[in-house]
C-alpha cells in the first residue's frame, strides 16, 4: 500500500465542549498510539481527512504523518479506526496506529468479489458473504486495501475457504483455513417459501375460534347452574309432601 501525506497538529482540547468547538472550526480530533511512543492527542483538517477517505478503496490508509513542532519530521501510521456521525456520516474522530516499516502489522482487510458466480447466473442461486473482512499480517508497505476473490466458477453448494485464497505477495491471511468466506446457496423452492409464511388471516381465525369458545362457555355454565338448581328443587318436593302427610 502506498502511503499518503497527512498533516496533523498537537491537541490540548479533551473536554466534550472543547472537542465540539474544535469540530465546528473545521478540525477533527485524532489520537495516535503505538509500541514505540506514548499516545498523543492530535487534530487534523476535516476536509483533508475526508478527501483521503473518499478516494480510498477502504478506510485502511497508510499515512506519512507530519506533526507540527514534532521532533520527528515524518511518522508512518495506519488509520486504525474512523468514527462517523450516525446521521450525517461526517468524520468525528480518527485513531492512528504508529508503525515501523520493518515490523509486520495485523490488520482487518475488507473482502470483495469479482465476476458472477456460475450458480447465480445459471442456477438462480444466491451469493452469500460469510465473512466481510479477513485478518492479514504483513509489512506496512505490503498491506492490501482489500482482498479480491474471483467467484466466477462457483456452482450452487460450493464455497471459497480461507485456505483457498491466494493472498498478495508478502501477505499472510490469518484464521481457520477451513472457514468459508463466500458461498453460493440454492434458491428456495416456492413450496418452501409458502410453507414458511403464515397463511393470511390464520392468526385472526384462531382468535375468533377462541372467542367463540369463550362466548359459548358462558351460556353453557348458566344452563348447568340452572339444571343443578332444578334438580335440587325436584329433590325437595317429595320431602315436603311427606311432611304434609304426617301433619
Amino acid at each position: 500500500m502506498k502511503s499518503v501525506a497527512l498533516k496533523a497538529y498537537p491537541r490540548s482540547q479533551v473536554q466534550r465542549a472543547e472537542v465540539k468547538k474544535l469540530r465546528t472550526s473545521g478540525r477533527v480530533p485524532a489520537t495516535i498510539y503505538g509500541r514505540h511512543a506514548k499516545p498523543q492527542n492530535l487534530e487534523v483538517g476535516f476536509d483533508e481527512i475526508t478527501d483521503l477517505l473518499h478516494h480510498s478503496v477502504s478506510e485502511n490508509l497508510l499515512v506519512d504523518l507530519s506533526v507540527e513542532n514534532d521532533a520527528r519530521s515524518k511518522r508512518l501510521a495506519l488509520v486504525q479506526d474512523v468514527q462517523h456521525h450516525p446521521l450525517s456520516g461526517k468524520v468525528l474522530h480518527v485513531d492512528l496506529h504508529e508503525v515501523v516499516e520493518t515490523e509486520k502489522v495485523t490488520v482487518q482487510v475488507p473482502v470483495e468479489t469479482t465476476g458472477e458466480a456460475a450458480g447465480v447466473k445459471n442456477g438462480g442461486g444466491t451469493l452469500e458473504h460469510v465473512m466481510h473482512k479477513l485478518r492479514v499480517r504483513c509489512l506496512p508497505k505490503d498491506l492490501p486495501e482489500q482482498i479480491l476473490i474471483d467467484v466466477t466458477p462457483l456452482e450452487i453448494g460450493k464455497s471459497v475457504h480461507i485456505g483457498e485464497i491466494t493472498p498478495p505477495a508478502g501477505v499472510e491471511i490469518l484464521g481457520d483455513k477451513s472457514r468459508a468466506v463466500v458461498a453460493v446457496t440454492a434458491p428456495r423452492a416456492e413450496e418452501e417459501v409458502a410453507a414458511a409464511a403464515p397463511a393470511a388471516g390464520e392468526v385472526e381465525m384462531t382468535k375468533e375460534k377462541k372467542e367463540e369458545g369463550a362466548e359459548g362457555a358462558a351460556p353453557a355454565a348458566k344452563d348447568a347452574k340452572a339444571g343443578a338448581a332444578g334438580d335440587k328443587k325436584a329433590e325437595a318436593k317429595p320431602e315436603a309432601k311427606a311432611a304434609e302427610k304426617k301433619k
